[in-house]
């Protein structure tokens, strides 16, 4: 989280103009807290216990355990998207190269159709708002923006799995697999080195590679 809010910093004092991409895994496991969420939840002694790690990013909304995924972070001026103005259509516009990608494995996703933005879930995959993105009506990747002096900083948790025990011991709430899916449930043949196919080729906002 230090580096994408260091890479943020990098892109304003430099005035870099091209996106900057950068993927990454977690160990140990972390609990990311939003911006401005509260912490009351969360038993810290369980967390210590099982050796997971506690950070709050720049970013907000709700908290994330961040463990068997592939997280995403993108960095780029407002002004080099065609929709940089507006927060909805630049979750759009930057999540565009995770459509293309995913659908290179066969897997269409499509942007959750839900505003849930008022809710008393801790956990962030609990809800969906119109900037994740959904595989058959069930929320895969969770995404958050941050602004700052014309940059926009955009990361987000592709599930490649999970623990539904230890994230409803982590948060307290029941987790609705109705609503919720992650890589191994899409196809079980897939993995987390099924998303190299992210590296040799970068998809642009623009539509270029």
């Amino acid at each position: 989280m230090q580096i994408d809010s260091d890479l943020l910093d990098f892109a304003i004092k430099n005035k870099v103009q091209e996106p900057i991409l950068r993927f990454y895994g977690w160990s140990p496991a972390c609990v990311s807290l939003g911006r401005n969420q509260s912490d009351d939840f969360l038993d810290l002694e369980f967390l210590k216990a099982k050796n997971i790690d506690v950070v709050r990013r720049l970013t907000g909304g709700r908290a994330l355990l961040h463990d068997k995924e592939l997280t995403y972070s993108y960095v780029c001026s407002v002004s080099s998207l065609k929709n940089g103005e507006s927060v909805v259509k630049s979750y759009k516009e930057i999540s565009q190269f995770l459509i293309d990608g995913f659908e290179r494995l066969g897997i269409k996703l499509e942007f959750s159709a839900n505003k849930k933005l008022h809710t008393k879930f801790d956990y962030c995959m609990s809800i969906s708002t119109g900037a994740d993105l959904c595989f058959e009506g069930k929320k895969f990747i969770g995404s958050a923006q941050f602004r700052k002096e014309g940059y926009i900083l955009q990361h987000g948790s592709i599930l490649i799995d999970y623990n539904k025990d230890l994230i409803e011991r982590l948060f307290g709430e029941n987790v609705d697999e109705s609503t919720l899916t992650c890589l191994k449930r899409i196809n079980r043949e897939l993995g987390f080195n099924s998303l190299y196919f992210f590296t040799p080729q970068i998809y642009l906002p623009d539509g270029t590679v």
